[in-house]
């Protein structure tokens, strides 16, 4: 001890003269503050102590009020300086620390003693009030709480001793509010300081206690529970508002409304009660339906609570709107806190229960629409385009199924929760999507097995598959661009990669008219090679010397029932679809008139190129329908015929020296040069 006291004195000696007052100085305003914090402490436990040796010696103490105010003050004193120190003294952390703990001690003698006094006198007050027969009898009648209602009545002493009371709690809330502030810095605050008001839920929790009584009777009428715990709150709201805010707003309790706080507390407790008590068994009916077949009724019941939940929550958010508040209730922790269907935040199980039970209903009702052929038939009207303003001609079973999926969105959207609300629509919207694509899948390839698309008909089923696919996959776009799904985009990356919550069902859609088009066009090609055959394989006409333009009569058959096939499209799809339809049906005849005829081994002279010309000429026109320009569709017949009616010098002479770059400047870019060379190859010139 002795050496570590001279090597202090040996550093002191050390240190200059300003460093060393600044060291005395801090070590003086240390010594001050310490004493300061040990005497206010000092006092707030001299008084904590005392207040309760009072309260066992006599219960009906007085004064009681004033001690706890005069504490509650010491208490704002401590906790400034200790918020002055950790801004200007961070370094004196266990001086903190210790201090805080000793506040703690106080506290938790404080706090339940004021809670304790207080319910003491709510209860000399006559709280809570009786639920009379007639309010249980008609919940929904006329507002009668003025007539019954201690706080309206109270008067003198007793109105002043509550008041001083309500005025001592919200202190002590505030009190710990700033200590939470200050101890959480730098943490998320906002859940944090945002506790219940306790005075209101000393108000509100008696009555809760009170009315289970009666919940008990009404586990089957659940609509009784809702409408007496609405007139209740509806009752109470308006008087609890007028007379307790002054003194909450004289607390100086930021961020507090006692009408906000009161539906709150009232929601929460019946929340309290519907996870306890009636959910369990409503989930137990649906195992025992399921066991037994008769869960029909049991889904019907949950249905009904939900629909009772929904009611309740918009009756409630009424009860703030209606009085000119803000409903500062969009954040996800805040609308909790005022909305029933909170119970399924902690229980997602439920929740999956809930939105099984809605798809199943929904399905239910969809699958009569969806297996009457009628529904296919009939067109959905008023469908229009985004890019333009011709009809989706979508059958009407789309439409049903498109409303169907909005009825099961709108069923999310009372959710407190932007994750509930997507997990819903995922669980019950989605496996919509994905039946009706099975759905359309199942009818095209019933069409495809019957006759390989081989007639009208069958490509009328599919067309009409094709249409409403493209309709619920622009729809399915459409919604995703809206903020409500967009807000989900950002909680559901892990289900979707960041997309849209039907990101998937949109790429399935997408996928099935891509596939179905195309066999579309597979079939009407192969029908044209078909009838192409005859033409193929008669080469003698392109050497024949024909008096007349006329087209060839192995061709005109292939004509005619390449025409009616893309008119027959034209009618029965969608524009954007059929688009897709006719451009893949010319590049499959380019290729196919291409492989045919000229790379045949067919000898081609004058007459015959002419003849050539004259069937290409009406085979563009049949396009021309649906295109300004169709021979721009057909590049390699085009730039064939272009080869063939070449002279013989610019063919022999010129194009022998450099064949690739000759190609490129007469603009023959589609053919490869195997292709050109065969094909001048096959050209004669006579005399």
């Amino acid at each position: 001890m002795r050496r570590s006291c001279q090597c202090l004195r040996r550093r002191w000696r050390e240190w200059k003269p300003f460093e060393l007052m600044l060291y005395q100085l801090e070590f003086f305003y240390l010594t001050e503050t310490a004493l300061k914090l040990d005497s206010l402490i000092g006092d707030v436990e001299d008084a904590v102590s005392s207040s309760v040796t009072a309260k066992l010696r006599s219960p009906h103490a007085v004064n009681s009020e004033e001690v706890r105010l005069s504490v509650i003050e010491s208490l704002k004193q401590i906790e400034d300086i200790l918020t002055s120190v950790i801004k200007t003294r961070s370094q004196w952390a266990r001086l903190v620390s210790a201090v805080d703990h000793r506040v703690d001690r106080a506290l938790a003698v404080l706090r339940p003693q004021a809670i304790a006094d207080h319910r003491s006198l709510l209860a000399s007050l006559g709280w809570p009030p009786l639920l009379s027969s007639s309010n249980l009898a008609n919940p929904e009648r006329g507002k009668s709480a003025e007539s019954v209602n201690p706080l309206i009545s109270m008067k003198g002493d007793l109105k002043g001793k509550y008041c001083d009371s309500f005025l001592s709690l919200c202190n002590l809330q505030e009190l710990q509010r700033r200590r939470k502030s200050r101890q959480l810095e730098g943490h998320n605050l906002e859940i944090a300081l945002h506790q219940p008001l306790w005075v209101i839920e000393e108000l509100a929790n008696p009555i809760s206690i009170t009315w289970v009584r009666h919940f008990s009777k009404w586990v089957e009428k659940p609509e009784f529970i809702f409408a007496l715990v609405y007139k209740i709150t509806r009752d109470f709201v308006d008087s609890l508002d007028e007379i307790l805010q002054p003194l909450v707003d004289k607390a100086k309790l930021v961020g507090y409304s006692c009408r906000e706080e009161w539906i709150s507390a009232m929601v929460t407790a019946l929340s309290t009660y519907l996870s306890k008590e009636i959910f369990p068994k409503y989930v137990d009916l649906l195992q025992e339906g399921s066991s037994s077949g008769v869960s029909s009724q049991a889904r019907i019941s949950w249905l009904h609570l939900v629909d009772l939940m929904i009611s309740f929550d918009k009756r409630m958010h009424s009860l703030i709107t209606n009085a000119g508040l803000l409903l500062s209730l969009r954040e996800d922790e805040n609308l909790q806190r005022v909305t029933i269907l909170c119970v399924f935040c902690d229980r997602p199980d439920w929740l999956e229960i809930w939105s099984e039970i809605e798809l199943r209903e929904m399905l239910d009702k969809l699958k009569p629409v969806m297996q009457e052929e009628k529904s296919w038939k009939s067109r959905l009207e008023g469908t229009v385009l985004m890019s333009g303003s011709e009809d989706y001609r979508s059958p009407a079973v789309s439409g049903a199924v498109i409303q169907a999926l909005s009825l099961l969105i709108d069923r999310s959207r009372p959710l407190p929760s932007i994750a509930l609300r997507a997990r819903f629509v995922r669980l019950a919207g989605a496996p919509l999507v994905r039946e009706f694509l099975d759905c359309l899948l199942r009818r095209c390839q019933e069409a495809e097995g019957l006759t390989a698309l081989a007639d009208d008909d069958a490509i009328l089923r599919v067309s009409q598959s094709i249409n409403a696919a493209r309709y619920a996959e622009s729809i399915l776009t459409e919604w995703c661009e809206d903020v409500f799904f967009l807000e989900m985009e950002a909680v559901s990356d892990e289900d979707t990669g960041g997309g849209c919550i039907f990101e998937d069902e949109m790429g399935g859609l997408k996928e099935f008219r891509t596939e179905w088009v195309e066999k579309i066009s597979t079939v009407i090609l192969r029908g044209f090679d078909a009838r192409c055959r005859d033409y193929f394989k008669n080469k003698k006409q392109w050497q024949e010397k024909t008096e007349g333009l006329a087209v060839s009569r192995t061709f005109i058959g292939a004509l005619d029932y390449l025409e009616g096939k893309i008119s027959k499209l034209d009618q029965s799809l969608n524009p954007m679809d059929f688009v897709a339809v006719w451009r893949g049906l010319a590049g499959g005849v380019d290729q196919l008139i291409l492989s045919g005829v000229f790379m045949s081994n067919a000898k081609f002279h004058n007459g015959g190129v002419e003849r050539l010309g004259v069937d290409l000429e009406v085979l563009f026109r049949v396009f021309a329908a649906w295109c300004l320009r169709p021979e721009g569709f057909f590049p390699k017949l085009c730039e064939g015929l272009r080869l063939l009616k070449m002279e013989e010098r610019q063919l022999k002479d010129e194009m022998s020296r450099a064949k690739e770059r000759w190609l490129r400047e007469n603009g023959i870019r589609h053919l490869t040069l195997s292709e050109a060379l065969k094909i001048v190859k096959n050209r004669v010139f006579v005399g």
